[in-house]
Parts: structure tokens; C-alpha cells; sequence
């Protein structure tokens, strides 16, 4: 007779721990507390650098007896635009304007084309040296543009280049940024498109133009944007290197507005400002969410 094994006590099967459910409402309560005071720096911040150029616009519609109204007066008592009319004929706005235009687009078109192919030649050639030459690209942005003033200035003048427009562009045409942002995108780009076009017989630039630039847009509006807002805003270079009026620019042509009225018509002064400050104010606000797509788009390492 063969022993009876005993009979095993069932074991409940089993069961998954259920996770305590996470307090949901401490972050949301959190944020919404974090709301009122992001919105009040949000409004400082806005004030704070909204009011001079609100003022700025508002002061060149007004009258010499309103500007000098105590109390304050904000909004001028008409639209009046005779401080421009002004302006314009006491210096060659047009003409400086012009000049601006031309300088701004000429100079940031030549940053981002030599930008783009020093970048694409850090990334794509093979070289020796390739990693000393970058590091000397990086190396030149932590020189301020302060100590290279006279140099150029020398080199500027015995060319013959003063009260020329090549002596505004050319000393500035390197941008190291540009340089540097363009390459942190290129690291970024999938080598099998550019191998794939090498295999079809596409040559350097050829691979560039078709296939790097069109994959780039957001970088190439960032440094294009940038480019135009320094060759925009530029004034102590060509102050330096220009004294003729129908060679200036618009920031320096101020200069001679200050010069004609005496520093006394602040209206003039202001309405001359904002034809500076509003075209290139316009323009960055417009294309701001490229701007910081593009700063955005090369942060690689490498």
C-alpha cells in the first residue's frame, strides 16, 4: 500500500501591487500658483522694454511745446508728421536710407555665404589640421571687436578704401558665429543623403546648394537674421571709416541731424530714431520663432 502524499495548500495567485494613484493636483496647483507671478514678470519685462520705444514713436508725432509739457504727456495732441518732413530735409534720408539697405543686405548675404561654406568644409572635407583651424574660428569670438579697430583702420586706410563702401563690408565679412552655428547643424545631417548624391556623381558644391542648404532653413534664417540686424546696427565702424554724408548709414547719419539742430529739436531727433530703430525692429519681430528654431537647431556636440 503506497503512502498518500499530503496534499499541498493552494496558494492564491499572485496579484500585481496596484501602485498608489499619484497626487495629480499638487503640480497643477503648483503651476497655477506659478501662473500670476509669470505673468506679472511677463507684464515688468514688457513695460520695461516697450515704454522707451512706445515713447520714442509717440514723442516724434509731438509739437516742441508739447515734449516739454509738465506734467508728462504721452499721446501727442494730433498725428503730426512735420518732424520727419523735417528731418528728411536736414539730412539726405533717403539716401541714408538707401545706403543702409544696400549695406545690410550686400554685407549679411556675404556673412551667411562664407559662414556656409567654412562650416561645410569644417564638416565634409577632409583636411589636416581640420580640428586646429575650428579651434581658431571659436578662438576669434573671444576677441572684442574693441582691439581689431585700429588694425583694420590701418589696413582700411592704406588701401584707400575710407569714405568707401567696401571699407565698411569687408572688414567684417568673417563671421565666427555663423561659422560655429552652422557647423554644430551640419554634425546634425544624415551622412546617407549626402553619400547617396556623392555616389550619383554630385560634386562639393553641387551637395551643398542641393541637398545641405535646403536641409538647413532654420539655422540659415537664424544666422541670416543675426547677420542683418549687426550690419543694421553697426555704428562705430563706419563712423570711423565714413565722413562723406551720401556714404553714410543710417545710425551714423544721425550724427549729422545732431549736428545741424544742436541737439535742441528732441522731436527731429526722435522721428530720425524711429526710421532707424522700426524697419529692423519689424523685420526681428516677424521672424523671431526662426531665430530661435535656428539657435536651437545645431545643439550638438562635437
Amino acid at each position: 500500500m503506497s503512502a498518500v502524499a499530503p496534499a499541498r495548500p493552494e496558494t492564491a495567485p499572485a496579484t500585481p501591487a496596484v501602485l498608489a494613484p499619484r497626487p495629480s493636483g499638487a503640480p497643477r496647483a503648483r503651476r497655477r500658483a506659478l501662473q500670476p507671478g509669470g505673468y506679472l514678470a511677463l507684464v515688468l519685462a514688457t513695460v520695461v522694454l516697450g515704454a522707451p520705444l512706445a515713447w520714442m514713436v509717440l514723442a516724434s508725432m509731438k509739437t516742441p511745446a508739447e515734449l516739454y509739457t509738465v506734467p508728462l504727456q504721452w499721446l501727442p495732441g494730433s498725428v503730426n508728421l512735420d518732424n520727419y518732413a523735417q528731418a528728411a530735409d536736414s539730412i539726405p534720408l533717403g539716401r541714408l536710407l538707401l545706403n543702409s539697405v544696400g549695406i545690410t543686405v550686400v554685407g549679411a548675404g556675404l556673412k551667411v555665404a562664407l559662414g556656409l561654406t567654412c562650416a561645410y568644409a569644417l564638416v565634409f572635407l577632409d583636411f589636416p589640421f581640420k580640428k586646429v583651424v575650428f579651434g581658431l574660428v571659436i578662438a576669434t569670438l573671444m576677441i572684442p571687436p574693441q582691439i581689431t579697430i585700429i588694425p583694420n583702420y590701418t589696413l582700411v586706410a592704406s588701401l584707400g578704401w575710407l569714405n568707401t563702401y567696401q571699407g565698411i563690408l569687408v572688414p567684417g565679412l568673417a563671421s565666427a558665429f555663423g561659422t560655429f552655428l552652422f557647423r554644430q547643424h551640419f554634425l546634425t545631417l544624415p551622412r546617407s543623403i549626402l553619400e547617396a548624391a556623392e555616389l550619383d556623381g554630385a560634386g562639393h558644391w553641387r551637395k551643398l546648394w542641393r541637398f545641405v542648404v535646403p536641409m538647413s532653413t532654420p539655422t540659415l534664417a537664424a544666422v541670416a537674421l543675426v547677420s542683418v540686424v549687426t550690419e543694421w546696427n553697426d555704428y562705430l565702424w563706419p563712423f570711423l571709416v565714413i565722413d562723406r554724408p551720401d556714404k553714410m548709414t543710417l545710425p551714423v547719419g544721425l550724427t549729422l541731424l545732431q549736428n545741424t539742430d544742436g541737439m535742441t529739436n528732441w522731436g527731429v531727433l526722435l522721428a530720425a530714431t524711429v526710421v532707424v530703430t522700426l524697419p529692423i525692429l519689424v523685420v526681428f519681430l516677424v521672424l523671431q520663432r526662426r531665430l530661435v528654431a535656428g539657435l536651437t537647431a545645431g545643439a550638438v556636440t562635437g
